[in-house]
């Protein structure tokens, strides 16, 4: 069970849910990436939470994009801290999509990739590490283990091949062609800043910060510390709770995704944090049964 805690009364909206949700008038689109932790299917609980009118919109743990891509603001930041997400990003952004479409077909074609051509994989990643083309980072995640996005110390892209499990479908290509139509329409913005450096200054009253960090309760690859990036503990945890907190203090809205509990385990520091501050939590259902190939209990 993941919660959102808030220091606002959510504001409820209606919802429906097609092949893809419509919240308002917008339609809500998925990232093409594979995120860990990605927060796509909790969006039409997420998204009704938050305010109507938003000027910027800062979504400062942006991993896939999901939320900030999703949200009506007349600004979006999505940061990350990983330099080669932030990369691609902004490569879709100014890059026609038709021409990407190209690029990622020619790819395939020449190193001949399939669900079965581990050595075709491994050649094209082995190019990406010397070369670091932005477009490849993509095609490489197409057909990555379950298109995870994995860098070692070197920073180099080291997520095995996914034999018989990853391509690049027909469904990662409408979710990209739909995802890039919505960075060129949309006044988004791409930032690669450790979330501790980021300048909240100029934010104001009417701006809003979305939070979606590592966990402290669970283990992931991407909160380690062993994969080149900044690791995640409980003096990142604490730096976190102490700028959100000065946030408040200013009247700057935001919201925080977390887990406080998670086998067995409490996050005791936070539930301390949200009691001292009588912050607002919104439970978040999520049912792991086609996301997660080793959860055994997928009810919770």
């Amino acid at each position: 069970m993941q919660d959102i805690i808030q220091n606002r009364e959510n504001i409820n909206d209606n919802f429906l849910v097609y092949n893809y949700a419509i919240l308002g008038q917008q339609k809500i689109i998925k990232s093409p990436l594979n995120y860990i932790g990605g927060k796509y299917k909790l969006l039409p609980q997420i998204l009704p939470l938050l305010p109507k009118n938003i000027n910027c919109f800062v979504d400062l743990f942006a991993g896939g994009c999901n939320v900030g891509i999703n949200i009506s603001a007349n600004k979006v930041v999505c940061n990350d801290n990983i330099p080669f997400l932030i990369d691609l990003y902004n490569k879709f952004k100014r890059t026609n999509i038709l021409d990407i479409i190209a690029h990622i077909d020619k790819r395939i074609v020449q190193y001949d990739l399939n669900l079965e051509n581990k050595n075709g994989y491994m050649l094209l990643r082995d190019n990406y590490n010397k070369q670091k083309n932005p477009l490849d980072l993509f095609v490489l995640i197409s057909y990555s283990f379950n298109h995870q996005i994995r860098f070692n110390n070197k920073h180099e892209y080291n997520t095995p091949f996914g034999k018989d499990r990853s391509s690049f479908n027909e469904t990662m290509r409408c979710n990209l062609i739909l995802f890039v139509e919505r960075i060129k329409n949309n006044n988004i913005d791409f930032n690669n800043i450790d979330y501790s450096l980021y300048d909240f200054s100029q934010l104001s009253i009417n701006d809003f910060v979305y939070c979606d960090p590592p966990y402290l309760i669970t283990t992931a690859t991407y909160n380690d510390g062993k994969r080149g990036f900044k690791g995640w503990n409980e003096n990142e945890e604490k730096k976190l709770l102490a700028i959100l907190e000065t946030l408040d203090s200013k009247g700057i809205l935001f919201a925080l995704s977390n887990v406080l509990e998670h086998k067995g385990r409490s996050n005791d520091l936070l539930k301390k944090w949200i009691i001292k501050n009588n912050y607002h939590v919104n439970y978040l259902s999520k049912n792991y049964s086609n996301s997660s190939y080793n959860i055994k209990n997928r009810d919770k």
